[in-house]
């Protein structure tokens, strides 16, 4: 949509007599109609659909830009502007280097000022305080953005709720960690990123409700690094009482794979950093073009730029302080995906068959090649592949979501709800002969957000009907903390006296007792 020129736009609200209501208030323009709000740091403009159901609001400054001096620094406050700024297009994404194919951005670019946020609301709801959902996006912590189409919120709004997503800092950006910093900050470095989630969710508590939204009714939910994001702020003291409810969609650190890394590990992968670098000092390091910084962290293992157990941010990691009862005792709604993980990274180059699963089964667990044997039977070729398939999707991401499950029934004390997502994607026109359907990580994302248009796929009545499925469960669960509503099939509650039921979303959606309790079991042991 095209917009009025910055100066235009500011000669024509000052001689409207620009109002600046709680509440926003919509005004006209040259065939366009924008909307007006006031936020704390000034005054902004956003737009109302086409089909005036919905109103957007998109690059709102939520903190200042990280640059310069404050880059590895926690966010600061926004720097206020005068006027009326624009807030119809997305701000810039993370810095990031190309990792993921299937990610796709409707923004600037990439720079390391990009702390911004977007909001979608439904127009004239009649309702004065939204549910208000705010969506945290995946991608390892080192790619993604809030800009991605499969992330538009303007079709889930419409069910009720006022939906934020916004940007954090990614890879050496947002999680270096050095002694240095540490110094510097009195005790911890690293978490920058998640330390802007934070930032976000206190400016979302802060200027809600001048949109309409309820800021005691709050939830957060994410996919993958995002998911994984909602479980670290559960358990850290930092965002306590920022939300009330959460999501999570594959992932979590309670994972035997993918755990938070210990301070002093992260901070001396820091420090060879930088010495690699020639820049031993923080000033050189922090003078460093931002270009150059991302160039060279892209030619280090990617989990050398990772989340930490810091001590502020993270007193602990996620399994001991779940397991303490520590955490924030909210209602949680979580799950993954069925296909999570690949035959082919099983096999690691060996032809799939029975034969060569138990041989690569034995070589990894040793003595305990029976039990997981036992847990991830194969006899056949087939069950084989399905078998392989399974267990690196569990180490990846079904173990650490199920456990992070497990814990907040135990110690969190309020209700859960696990799913499994079992809708495979209709094949692509251009797909390989002999390629199977599948249910892959991040599959759902489309679905959740009611935007499986974003993706040029052949998708079916089923689709479409699961897509409206779920997303009246994620929008029911943030309104009362239950997704069940009228005329969708029941979800129990996630509890052992119920024989721990699973939602199996898909064409035929079904609860039913989880019948894979045996591996996540195995994999719980020693």
């Amino acid at each position: 949509m095209n917009s009025l020129p910055p100066l235009a736009l500011n000669r024509w609200f000052r001689a409207l007599g620009f109002c600046l209501a709680l509440a926003p208030c919509a005004v006209h323009a040259e065939g366009l109609r924008f909307v007006q709000a006031q936020t704390e740091g000034g005054a902004i403009e956003g737009v109302v659909s086409a089909d005036g159901k919905v109103r957007t609001f998109k690059g709102i400054p939520y903190a200042a830009p990280p640059v310069g001096p404050l880059r590895w620094k926690a966010p600061q406050p926004v720097v206020a502007w005068t006027g009326v700024r624009q807030a119809v297009d997305y701000g810039p994404r993370p810095m990031q280097g190309r990792i993921y194919a299937d990610m796709v951005f409707h923004d600037q670019g990439p720079s390391e000022d990009c702390l911004y946020l977007n909001m979608w609301m439904p127009e004239n709801s009649g309702q004065a305080k939204l549910p208000v959902m705010v969506w945290i996006f995946g991608g390892g912590f080192v790619a993604g953005s809030s800009s991605e189409p499969r992330q538009d919120a303007g079709n889930l709004c419409k069910k009720g709720v006022l939906v934020v997503s916004f940007n954090y800092r990614l890879g050496v950006f947002g999680f270096l960690a050095h002694p240095d910093l540490a110094r510097e900050a009195g005790g911890s470095s690293g978490n920058y990123g998640l330390m802007d989630q934070v930032a976000a969710l206190k400016w979302v508590k802060r200027n809600i409700a001048a949109f309409g939204g309820d800021p005691d009714n709050i939830t957060i939910f994410g996919e993958s690094a995002g998911s994984f994001s909602v479980s670290a702020l559960i358990a850290s003291p930092q965002a306590r009482g920022l939300f009330t409810r959460a999501i999570g969609e594959s992932g979590a650190f309670l994972s035997q794979a993918l755990p938070m890394k210990a301070r002093a590990e992260a901070e001396a992968q820091g420090a060879a950093f930088a010495a690699s670098l020639g820049k031993p000092s923080l000033a050189e390091l922090r003078a460093t073009p931002a270009d150059a910084l991302l160039e060279a962290a892209l030619k280090r293992p990617i989990f050398d730029f990772w989340p930490i157990v810091d001590g502020t941010f993270m007193p602990g990691d996620c399994m001991s302080i779940y397991s303490a009862g520590s955490q924030q005792h909210v209602p949680l709604l979580a799950g993954w995906n069925r296909d999570e993980g690949s035959t082919k990274d099983f096999f690691d180059g060996l032809e799939a068959t029975a034969a060569n699963y138990v041989a690569k089964v034995n070589a990894k667990y040793g003595a305990r090649a029976g039990g997981f044997l036992k847990a991830y039977p194969a006899s056949t070729d087939a069950e084989a592949r399905r078998a392989a398939a399974d267990a690196e999707g569990d180490a990846f991401i079904g173990f650490g979501t199920w456990k992070w499950i497990e814990l907040q029934r135990a110690t969190g004390g309020c209700p859960t709800y696990r799913y499994e997502f079992d809708q495979t994607l209709p094949l692509a026109a251009d797909a390989t002969p002999g390629t199977e359907p599948r249910a892959p990580h991040a599959g759902e994302i489309e679905f959740v957000f009611r935007v499986l248009s974003s993706r040029n796929l052949p998708w079916r009545d089923e689709d479409r009907n699961v897509s409206e499925l779920m997303s009246s469960y994620w929008t029911n669960f943030a309104k009362t903390g239950d997704p069940n509503g009228p005329g969708l099939p029941v979800w129990p509650r996630y509890a052992d006296a119920g024989g721990n039921p699973v939602m199996h979303l898909s064409a035929e959606p079904l609860a039913v007792t989880d019948a894979r309790r045996g591996r996540y079991l195995f994999l719980d042991g020693p």
